[in-house]
């Protein structure tokens, strides 16, 4: 039998189970850290319902916490990641400090969001995780931030020049090369005045770390900032690659139908682990069969009659819930 092909996109999307609930129990946990003992920022409770709001529609639960005393191995063994949320000063004592240092080699996260690089001057292993220290910073005022990396979780969607109000960090020295630079400040498209970095001068970052993940973005000083969709967006898709949990993105997707056999491949990333499935619907009964999953590509064949059918390819993220699906329609001559 001879087949031709008739492909129609009906639909693309991402799909999160449960996102109208609250997490379960055994949904992934993370840990939001927001103790100060130095400057501290009104915008905290804005920014932790945030969290708790983004963390939720995306398949993972939150615990937060001022209590430096949860730095303990076995409690910090429960969470994919931990988030330093707008802390400063020293947070943590010699004990809890050993803590952290044994929860990231054994293969945990941290995300960093703005005065986290204000946190724990003295401590130069949180000073190598994190990348580098706060310096200084100039008033607050719009600024032009170049998205130099758009396939990382947190900057995927943004604008490659994305505009936006910020108190906007200098550092005491440039990360790079020892992290993968997300994004850079423009200088020219605003006052960095002493603290000027120079045509490099990275803003927001990620990097893998004796075993385990940061990320960090210096944004989030504001209230406002926690209501910017393109910010919260950014924070979201941080934290989860810090918790090792990304959704997966489903791309350009192949098929050809030969004696009746249907072969389709569907190329793929930000999804482990990760589980796929192929389904047809033929002549109203649906047959679901294994994705064979390489790690960028997606491969599946199914048996398809003389008609118009339908199938779907769908790759789940099984430790979220989190389902990237593709359907497309063909017929078969």
């Amino acid at each position: 039998m001879r087949g031709s092909l008739v492909l129609s996109i009906v639909a693309l999307s991402t799909l999160v189970s449960g996102a109208a609930g609250a997490p379960t129990q055994q949904a992934p946990r993370v840990l939001v850290f927001t103790k100060t003992t130095g400057f501290r920022h009104s915008s905290i409770p804005v920014a932790l319902r945030a969290v708790r709001q983004l963390a939720g529609q995306s398949g993972l639960a939150v615990d937060a916490t001022e209590d430096a005393r949860q730095f303990t191995p076995r409690n910090l063994a429960r969470y994919r990641a931990v988030v330093f949320l707008l802390t400063s000063g020293d947070v943590l004592d010699a004990a809890q400090q050993a803590a952290f240092e044994r929860y990231i080699r054994g293969g945990g996260g941290y995300a960093g969001v703005h005065s986290a690089a204000d946190t724990e001057p003295d401590w130069d292993w949180y000073g190598t995780l994190l990348g580098t220290h706060f310096r200084i910073h100039p008033q607050i005022q719009q600024a032009v931030v170049n998205v130099t990396n758009r396939t990382h979780p947190s900057s995927v969607g943004l604008p490659r020049r994305w505009t936006r109000v910020d108190e906007w960090y200098s550092f005491t020295k440039n990360p790079r090369p020892t992290v993968r630079v997300v994004a850079t400040l423009d200088e020219r498209t605003y006052s960095p005045g002493e603290g000027a970095m120079g045509a490099d001068h990275p803003i927001a970052w990620a990097h893998t770390f004796e075993g385990g993940r940061a990320w960090y973005t210096a944004g989030g000083h504001s209230e406002e900032s926690y209501r910017e969709p393109l910010f919260r967006k950014h924070l979201i898709g941080g934290i989860r690659w810090a918790g090792g949990l990304t959704p997966p993105v489903l791309g350009r997707t192949t098929s050809k139908v030969r004696g009746g056999l249907l072969t389709v491949a569907v190329r793929y990333r930000s999804c482990i682990p990760c589980s796929g499935t192929l389904r047809t619907t033929v002549r109203g009964r649906r047959h679901t069969s294994r994705l064979r999953l390489d790690g960028t590509v997606g491969r599946g064949r199914a048996q398809m009659p003389p008609g118009r059918w339908a199938y779907e390819l769908s790759l789940t993220d099984p430790l979220t819930g989190l389902t990237g699906r593709v359907r497309r329609s063909l017929t078969v001559r």
